[in-house]
């Protein structure tokens, strides 16, 4: 049984006409596991998650996650692939128009035909973010960092096996930040696979998983584990 969640291969990535935001990277993550990739803005980070969501194909390079190489996946798979995945974007790509209970349930509609279960879900993830006072707000009269918190809720509603947050708190005080923390730890004890994009070494200085840390489009170092 293939304990790998995502195998990336000397992954580049060039953009148009010649700005290179990955050169032969490589990273392993196991299925169940914490990761943290760190940097200063333009390292990288967001392009690791976009190649991996899908999003962005390499310009050479393997990338696989869940046994799939998605250079090589076909139109048909793709919706079926990215419902395993809960990408929490750097800009939160929320519906302004809508409310947030709206936001987040739309994320739930492909995988749940009970309009009572999309309810209970969402009313959930909004106590669990301090959120339930919002239920009816359109997004766009929310604060920077309360809009942060739907678009995590919206990524983790469908209990994805595998999910990529790029700058999760960055919006976020002190407090609400060690919410959203709580809320990852709690989906990845329950088995989901997390990958992380951040410049806040808040939320890794005592961590025990990995921290991976990339510069100009390379990974220049590894914090090893500490031991629990």
């Amino acid at each position: 049984m293939n304990k790998t969640m995502v195998d990336l291969v000397k992954a580049t990535k060039i953009y148009p006409p010649d700005v290179a935001a990955l050169e032969d990277f490589s990273l392993t993550v196991d299925k169940g596991e914490m990761v943290f990739l760190t940097g200063m803005s333009g390292a990288g980070k967001s392009t690791v998650l976009k190649l991996i969501s899908g999003i962005e194909p390499p310009t050479k390079g393997l990338v696989e996650v869940a046994g799939k190489d998605l250079t090589k996946m076909k139109a048909k798979e793709i919706p079926a692939f990215r419902q395993q995945i809960g990408m929490a974007h750097q800009d939160f790509k929320l519906l302004p128009d809508r409310t947030v209970a709206q936001n987040i349930g739309m994320a739930m509609e492909v995988s749940y035909e009970n309009f009572r279960a999309i309810r209970n879900r969402v009313n959930e993830l909004l106590q669990m973010l301090k959120l339930e006072h919002k239920h009816d707000t359109q997004t766009e009269k929310l604060s920077r960092g309360e809009q942060q918190r739907v678009a995590i809720a919206r990524a983790v509603a469908n209990y994805p096996v595998l999910i990529l947050a790029d700058e999760p708190t960055g919006n976020l005080d002190p407090v609400t930040t060690e919410l959203v923390m709580k809320l990852f730890k709690q989906y990845n004890d329950a088995g989901s696979t997390i990958i992380i994009a951040t410049h806040d070494e808040h939320i890794f200085q005592n961590t025990t998983h990995r921290v991976l840390e990339l510069a100009n489009g390379r990974l220049i170092a590894t914090r090893p584990t500490l031991q629990p």
